[in-house]
């Protein structure tokens, strides 16, 4: 092997074009008025670049420009490769935070609320993407993989890297062509939904309460934010950004290893199981935090090793390559013959989304509906980063409890999500009894998250009936 082969450099290349993508990315959006003042991440142009010049490229070569030499001929799945880690790398590097302050009786219950209509809204994304490509198949194409709509939870609700990881399943164990890329479409269609909403809505709410929006510049950090009290120092014998990145991969590998576990016990499980791998690693990442707490109240660890702020930076930084790379990782020849299937998809996802949780923002959460309502319905359209993204056009200062909610709700959300998350697998097996769980269990969710508004009317009424009779 020589220095100067291609194969040498395939390890460089491939992450160096991603991270150049969202560099000029970021210079056009900065130097475009129109890109500058939309609500599109810089990821998600970045990537739409990316897919761009790849596909010219394959125009006039004949091949796509990851898959050439220099990204060792496989680039395309390199990035879903990358975009396959990212998710869980993203994760873990989240679940590294202090723990949570006490939380008042209103607060939980809001917290609660919030985890239930990201429930419900999956539960309804999944309901009417199945019903839509159920009916496809029926009526206009009986060769489509009729159960691909229960992608539209993954790819919106839940992002690229589970709509990556469901396609995957559905593309390899039940012979799906093109799942790998339909999820990652349905993902950037994801996306665009949630910019175009969220800007519609803005406009509506400064029209009708004369609200303008922020500036996308945020304020400027203090120390205390970067350098916590007790922590090891920035640079000392050890780097402190490499202290966190060493946390955030050994938990990622244990995480492997538990999975490869699991898989050889159970091996007809063992795509489910990978396909969790973020869960796994929010599981393993949270115990790690746990573990590191109670050995520095025990004194065996003497500084907090622990750094909220980076390990902050180090999930944005993952998210965003994961975004990049998931969008360039779309193979286009094989999804245009699904465009028509695909833009439904993308519309019935966006409006059911922004009705339902317009509805629930405005009953549930009546002191600042307009923020819970954006922070929903950017994270059940693209991912969490966008609901802060456009909950920071009208709380920059998140002086609402909107920010927490979306924090906080994960714990819930998941309990009550698991199961939801295992009919992805049991659709294709059955996709009549599918429709059925998800309708009963979309019901049940709403009948909790409206519990107090359905029995404390009931108990009203019944009070009135017996003042009535007296």
């Amino acid at each position: 092997m020589n220095f100067w082969d291609s194969e040498v450099w395939t390890s460089i290349a491939i992450p160096a074009v991603l991270l150049l993508s969202l560099l000029i990315a970021n210079i056009i959006k900065k130097s475009i008025p129109f890109l500058r003042n939309s609500l599109i991440p810089t990821s998600v142009l970045g990537g739409i670049m990316l897919l761009l010049v790849d596909a010219i490229y394959k125009s006039f070569a004949g091949v796509r420009l990851l898959d050439t030499a220099l990204f060792g001929y496989n680039g395309t799945n390199a990035m879903e490769i990358i975009t396959y880690h990212c998710l869980a790398l993203g994760f873990i590097a989240s679940s590294f935070k202090p723990a949570k302050e006490k939380l008042t009786k209103e607060r939980s219950v809001e917290i609660f609320n919030t985890g239930v209509t990201t429930v419900s809204t999956y539960l309804m994304q999944g309901l009417l993407g199945i019903g839509l490509t159920l009916f496809y198949a029926f009526l206009i194409d009986p060769e489509f993989f009729g159960v691909a709509g229960t992608l539209l939870p993954y790819g919106y609700g839940q992002g690229t890297g589970q709509a990556l990881n469901y396609g995957a399943i559905y593309e390899n164990d039940y012979g799906f062509v093109g799942g790998k890329s339909f999820g990652l479409a349905v993902a950037a269609l994801g996306f665009l939904s949630a910019a175009l909403g969220g800007v519609i809505y803005l406009e509506i709410i400064k029209r009708k309460y004369n609200r303008h929006r922020q500036s996308e510049d945020t304020p400027a950090l203090s120390l205390g934010d970067v350098q916590g009290p007790d922590e090891i120092p920035m640079n000392g014998s050890i780097d402190k950004l490499t202290i966190q990145v060493g946390l955030v991969v050994c938990t990622y590998l244990l995480t492997y290893g538990v999975m490869n576990l699991l898989g050889s016990l159970i091996p007809s499980l063992r795509s489910v199981l990978f396909g969790f791998n973020f869960l796994f690693g929010v599981l393993f990442g949270t115990l790690a935090s746990f573990l590191i707490s109670k050995l520095r109240q025990g004194g065996v660890i003497k500084k907090e090793y622990v750094n909220p702020f980076l390990m902050k930076r180090i999930s944005g930084f993952f998210f965003d390559v994961m975004i990049v790379a998931g969008l360039a990782a779309i193979r286009l020849e094989v999804i245009s013959s699904y465009w028509m299937i695909l833009l439904a998809l993308g519309i019935i996802g966006a409006v059911s989304t922004f009705v339902y949780n317009r509805f629930v923002a405005k009953r549930l959460f009546p002191g600042y509906s307009e923020e819970q309502f954006l922070v929903m319905y950017g994270m059940l359209t693209g991912t969490a980063s966008t609901g802060i993204v456009l909950l920071r056009e009208l709380d920059p200062d998140f002086k609402t409890p909107a920010s927490d909610n979306l924090v906080y709700q994960n714990f819930p959300a998941i309990v009550l999500g698991f199961p939801m998350m295992l009919l992805g697998t049991f659709a294709p097996k059955n996709p009549t009894a599918t429709v059925i769980i998800l309708a009963a269990a979309f019901l049940l969710m709403n009948v909790i998250l409206f519990r107090r508004k359905l029995f404390c009317r009931k108990k009203d009424m019944q009070k009135q009936n017996q003042d009535s009779s007296k």
